[in-house]
């Protein structure tokens, strides 16, 4: 009679013990998914702003190099370059 008992009680016990070690588990995981999704949306901003940067540069070359042709003028040089910072 006394290990009816007992097991009545240690099964369900076992039981709860063993949901609550799979669900910490399945919640682990997806954490560890959502944060490896948020590394790779702020790894792509980060390559996307350097992208920014280098176009931004290439552009004010590209007017300092018409400045030195004589296609722009100093004053012209100027605007279009405070335009390109602006933006």
């Amino acid at each position: 009679m006394e290990k009816i008992i007992f097991f009545a009680l240690v099964i369900p016990i076992l039981g709860f013990v063993l949901y609550l070690g799979a669900t910490a588990i399945m919640k682990g995981f997806s954490a560890k998914s959502a944060n490896k999704t948020n590394e790779n949306i702020e790894t792509e901003k980060i390559e996307e702003t350097l992208n920014e940067e280098n176009k931004l540069s290439d552009e004010i070359q590209k007017l300092d190099q018409l400045l030195k042709d004589g296609v722009l003028t100093q004053e012209e040089f100027e605007k279009a370059k405070k335009k390109l910072l602006d933006n």
